[in-house]
This record gives C-alpha cells, structure tokens and sequence, in this order.
C-alpha cells in the first residue's frame, strides 16, 4: 500500500519538478542571453575606444614625435582625438608639473617653443598646432582605420 501511494506523489510531483526545471531553463537560457548581450557590448565599446592603436603605433614605429604639455588646452584636444589610443602614440612631455612656465630639457634642447608640435622624420619637418588625423596620415603615411 505505501508503494502506491508513493507512485501517486510521484505522479502528482513530476509535473511540478518538470515545470520548475522548464522554468530554470528558462533562467539559465536568459541569463546566458544577457552574459552575451553585455559581452558584445563591451567588445563594441573597446573596439570604438581603441580604433586608432594601430595608427599611434604607426607613427611610434615611422619616429614621429608630438611635444606637448599637461598644462596645452590644445594638446589635450590633440589626445582627445586619439582616444584611448593615445597611450601608443609617440609623445614627449614638456610640461614640469607645478611649474607651468617650466620646460623639460628635452624639450629645450629639441627647441620646441609651441605645443602642440609634431616632429615628422626623415629631415624633421616640424607643425606646430594641432593636426586632424587625416593631416597626420597623410604627412606620416600611417593609414587611417
């Protein structure tokens, strides 16, 4: 007799357990949707970020040089455009910090008056000011993305 009545709760409690493991399925289903979701986010907004690392790598690998200052309005606008990638780009900071006449000695030596200023090889042509990154591209012969 306790065998059946056994087989009668099992009976009644197999549809439940199956409707919660449908409903866990159903969890674990969106929750890998969501993992995704958020993965392919941050692969997109990396990717935006760092779209021009292969650029400033470039114009470290052809020696041009930026000269710039923590204190130049104008070469923080330069390494806005840039982005994240600015990291690779080839920069020489002048500026001394808490002395915002003070320049360092490479600097002076390179006699760099202006910030920005880009240093272009092979005979070391010189813009001073800030330069769109066609400009760049185009003076250095590092392709653009």
């Amino acid at each position: 007799m306790a065998h059946g009545r056994r087989n009668k709760q099992r009976a009644v409690l197999e549809p439940e357990v199956a409707a919660e493991r449908r409903v866990s399925g159903k969890k674990i289903a969106l929750a890998i949707l969501v993992a995704v979701a958020c993965l392919l986010v941050a692969v997109l907004v990396y990717r935006q970020r760092h779209r021009y690392d292969t650029f400033a790598k470039c114009l470290t690998d052809r020696h041009v040089l930026m000269y710039g200052a923590y204190w130049c309005p104008h070469c923080a606008e330069q390494k806005e455009k840039f982005g994240a990638s600015f990291r690779y780009a080839p920069y020489v900071e002048c500026g001394i910090p808490g002395n915002l006449h003070g320049e360092q000695d490479v600097c002076k030596d390179a006699g760099i008056k202006h910030f920005p200023t880009w240093q272009f090889p092979p005979v070391g042509e010189r813009f001073e000011g800030s330069l769109s990154l066609e400009d760049l591209s185009d003076r250095s012969g590092c392709p653009l993305p």
